[in-house]
C-alpha cells in the first residue's frame, strides 16, 4: 500500500498540490482522475520520487519516502515497474532485449534465468514469437503490452501507469485495461494509474481518486460513481450528453423499485 498524507507541492509560487490526502491499496486498480492542470502528473511524479513535496508524507508500507537516503531509494525503484504514457520502447531493440534490458541492469541473473523470465513475461502478455520483432513492427496495442511486459518484468511491488491507453483504440483500450487489471491481482501489486479515460475508469476502477485544481475532490470505486452527489465529480464524469442520460436513467430505474 501507498499511502499520502497532507501532501503540498508548489511550483513558481502556485500551489499544484493542495493538502492531498489518499490512500492507493495493495491489490487493487487504483486510478487518479482529473482534468488537465488538476494535478494528477504532479501527485504521480511524487508518488515516484520525481517531485518531493513541501509538506506531507508519502509512506510505501511503513516506510517514508520523504525521509529515505539515496540508497534506499534506489531500492525502492527497484520495487516499481513503470508504464509510460507513450510507451517508451528502445527502436533499436527488439522485444526481447526491450524487456530484458531492467534485468540486464539490475540484476546478476545469468543469461538463461533472463531469457526465461523473459519469455515468461512474454507469455504472460500474450505476445508469443514476437520475440525478435522490432517496435516499428508492433501496433499501439502491442506496442503497449510489451512495455507492461517490462514494467513487471522484475516482479515489483508497485506499478505505476500514466496514460496507459493513450493513442488507442477502445476495444484496444479495454483489453490493455483487463490486463493490467489481471496482474495487478495476479502478481498482489499495488497499482497506480493516471488516467482520463472514462471507460478505465467505469470498467477498472476499484480506488478512484478525483483531483481538482489541486485538491482531493472526491474519492470512491467506480461502484460509488452512480450514487454521488459531489457536483464536480458528477460534472467531470457525465461530461456528455450520453452518460448523463445513462445516469438518470438509473436513478429513475432505482426510484422506482
Amino acid at each position: 500500500m501507498i499511502t499520502v498524507k497532507n501532501i503540498f507541492k508548489v511550483f513558481d509560487k502556485t500551489t499544484i498540490l493542495n493538502n492531498i490526502s489518499a490512500s492507493f491499496k495493495k491489490g487493487k486498480t487504483n486510478l487518479i482522475i482529473g482534468q488537465s492542470g488538476s494535478g494528477k502528473t504532479v501527485l504521480l511524479k511524487c508518488l515516484l520520487g520525481l517531485h518531493v513535496p513541501e509538506k506531507g508524507e508519502i509512506f510505501f508500507g511503513d516506510e517514508s519516502l520523504i525521509d529515505m537516503k539515496e540508497k534506499q531509494r534506489r531500492m525502492l525503484r527497484q520495487e516499481m515497474g513503470i508504464v509510460f504514457q507513450g510507451s517508451a520502447l528502445f527502436d533499436s531493440m527488439n522485444v526481447e532485449e526491450n524487456i530484458m534490458f531492467p534485468l540486464k541492469m539490475f540484476t546478476n541473473n545469468n543469461d538463461e534465468e533472463i531469457l526465461d523470465r523473459v519469455n515468461e513475461v512474454i507469455k504472460r502478455v500474450n505476445l508469443t514469437n514476437s520475440n525478435y520483432k522490432m517496435p516499428s513492427e508492433l501496433s499501439g496495442g502491442m506496442q503497449k503490452r510489451v512495455a507492461i511486459a517490462r514494467a513487471i518484468v522484475m516482479n515489483p511491488k508497485f506499478l505505476f501507469c500514466d496514460e496507459p491507453n493513450s493513442g488507442l483504440d477502445p476495444k484496444t483500450s479495454i483489453l490493455i485495461d483487463n490486463l493490467i487489471q489481471e496482474i495487478t491481482k495476479e502478481y498482489n501489486i499495488t497499482t497506480v494509474i493516471n488516467t482520463h479515460d472514462m471507460n478505465s475508469v467505469m470498467e477498472i476502477g476499484e480506488n478512484i481518486i478525483f483531483l481538482q485544481n489541486g485538491k482531493k475532490e472526491w474519492e470512491g470505486s467506480n461502484l460509488d460513481i452512480f450514487d454521488t452527489d459531489n457536483k464536480p465529480f458528477i460534472d467531470f464524469v457525465y461530461s456528455s450528453e450520453i452518460l448523463k442520460k445513462a445516469r438518470k436513467a438509473l436513478k429513475n430505474s432505482k426510484a422506482d423499485l
